[in-house]
């Protein structure tokens, strides 16, 4: 719940004029407010762009909620769906994740799946079985095909927001180890390869070419280190070099 119209529009402005490095796909996830000015500007560049949450169905008595359509028609191509701010603060389930990441690839979103263990999950080793439950309730009935379009964000819930603290470069690489034999069980080692995976939680500049450079680390998914152009740009030529 950052950056409202005009701060967005400036943002957007300034990640327009940004020369990406190839092998990089950026991609930002702006306010609802913001979303379709978000799009229109970075629409003819190499950002692409996504909402931070939307409802299964197409419309109806959903009041407050956004659908898949409205996503679409916005400009949008991805969709962040299951992150743990909604998880803890409304009432999202693994359940309706599900559904979320259904009604996406039926409307040709692509969805960013957002998992995490917490910290009593952390402290207990409980970490590889709540990411496997997570990715298998999110993917339930999906065949194999439709798994491959979709990326994973591996969020440790205690590693994110202000009093977050980054997770070890060991750490990181392990969890997203189990995570792709999961994916590899659900659709096979070739898809599985193809998943991107992505590490998010108190990534910065100092650490985030630490973690691309893990083997099962295909990018990282940063919040308020990213919130300054200039800052994700850093990041971005870091992780590039």
């Amino acid at each position: 719940m950052n950056k409202g119209p005009s701060a967005a529009r400036a943002a957007a402005e300034a990640l327009a004029a940004i020369d990406v490095p190839d092998g990089i796909h950026p991609f930002v996830i702006p306010p609802f407010t913001s979303l379709e000015a978000v799009a229109g500007l970075l629409e003819a560049t190499r950002w692409q762009v996504g909402a931070q949450n939307m409802h299964w169905e197409d419309e109806g008595a959903w009041t407050g909620e956004i659908s898949p359509p409205m996503v679409r028609e916005c400009g949008a191509t991805l969709i962040e769906l299951g992150h743990s701010e909604r998880r803890e603060h409304f009432g999202e389930t693994d359940v309706t994740v599900n559904l979320k990441v259904k009604a996406a690839l039926h409307h040709g979103l692509s969805p960013l799946i957002c998992i995490g263990d917490s910290a009593e999950e952390y402290a207990s080793g409980a970490t590889h079985d709540t990411l496997a439950r997570q990715v298998r309730m999110a993917l339930h009935e999906l065949p194999a095909a439709s798994i491959g379009a979709i990326r994973l964000a591996y969020e440790p819930v205690w590693a994110i927001g202000a009093q977050g603290r980054a997770a070890e470069s060991d750490f990181v690489a392990a969890a997203h180890a189990r995570l792709r034999s999961v994916l590899a069980e659900l659709a096979g080692v070739d898809i599985a390869r193809r998943v991107p995976i992505l590490y998010g939680g108190s990534v910065s500049l100092e650490n985030a070419s630490g973690y691309t450079a893990l083997a099962d680390v295909d990018g990282v998914f940063i919040g308020r280190s990213a919130w300054s152009p200039a800052g994700l740009e850093a990041i971005i030529r870091s992780v590039a070099s």
